[in-house]
């Protein structure tokens, strides 16, 4: 299948204001791109692209006071199929984990393992480690959180979400992950285009998605603790250890977002 990506965001500046940008499809998905990127920005300014420590791909530029806008527009190529399920995937003890995977068993901004360690294992702490677990902890935040759009806050963490049960995808993703590692299994915090495609309609507004990934059975593996079912059509942007590293748009300044438009639609190939 193909689908149709891209994102309108406007924004309202007060003075020439620094922004890194994590909205290019990650270089894991660059070969599916049928349709090749064509990020605009109005005014035209300069901008600089590098790879950060996830291995993420990053845009730097300098915006210009007063109206600024943000496009683009890609088509991906998709298998079509859910996310992978691998029942039997294990989990693995800390020494026996690759060094890559370490810093994903450690506290971060929104992901407070040292609040939450008590409480995830009186939760998980008798579930039999594996895939089994992850789901479990899964199907628990799923349940505990309310969806709520017009309750988002940037700054709720896993620990205000798990006493608020309230909260979006980020907040789902914030608390499964805190769960994860504070039974010391990797996770990482992912984002990126998640259209409705094989869903029942009626669908909502297009946003980004948050979902995150768990180091099991010698490789990581996608889970979704707001869907809580396999989906089709995952494009990913970036991956980190919380929304934190993976921003889409991290600004130096005041700024106010008049306009945010996300687009996630198959089309015909």
């Amino acid at each position: 299948m193909h689908i149709q990506v891209g994102y309108k965001l406007v924004y309202e500046l007060q003075q020439a204001t620094p922004m890194v940008l994590m909205l290019t499809v990650h270089p894991s998905r660059a070969g599916d791109l049928v349709v090749a990127e064509v990020p605009v920005v109005e005014p035209t300014v300069a901008t600089s692209s590098y790879r950060d420590g996830f291995g993420n791909v990053g845009t730097r530029l300098l915006a210009p006071p007063g109206r600024f806008t943000l496009s683009n527009s890609a088509i991906v190529r998709d298998s079509g199929l859910p996310d992978v399920l691998v029942p039997d995937a294990a989990e693995h003890s800390v020494p026996d984990l690759p060094d890559e995977a370490v810093v994903f068993l450690l506290g971060s901004r929104y992901c407070e393992t040292d609040l939450m360690s008590d409480t995830a294992y009186e939760l998980f702490g008798q579930v039999p480690p594996g895939w089994g677990r992850v789901q479990a902890i899964c199907d628990y935040v799923h349940n505990h959180i309310v969806f709520d759009y017009q309750a988002a806050r940037a700054t709720r963490t896993a620990a205000e979400a798990f006493r608020e049960r309230t909260g979006v995808c980020r907040d789902y993703a914030h608390l499964a992950i805190t769960f994860c590692r504070c039974l010391n299994i990797p996770a990482r915090y992912c984002t990126g285009y998640l259209g409705d495609m094989g869903t029942p309609q009626p669908w909502g507004v297009p946003d980004f998605a948050a979902w995150f990934e768990v180091y099991l059975g010698g490789a990581w593996h996608t889970f979704d603790a707001r869907n809580n079912v396999p989906r089709i059509g995952r494009i990913l942007l970036a991956r980190g250890r919380d929304a934190t590293d993976v921003a889409i748009t991290t600004t130096f300044g005041p700024t106010f977002l008049s306009t945010f438009a996300v687009q996630a639609d198959e089309v015909a190939a």
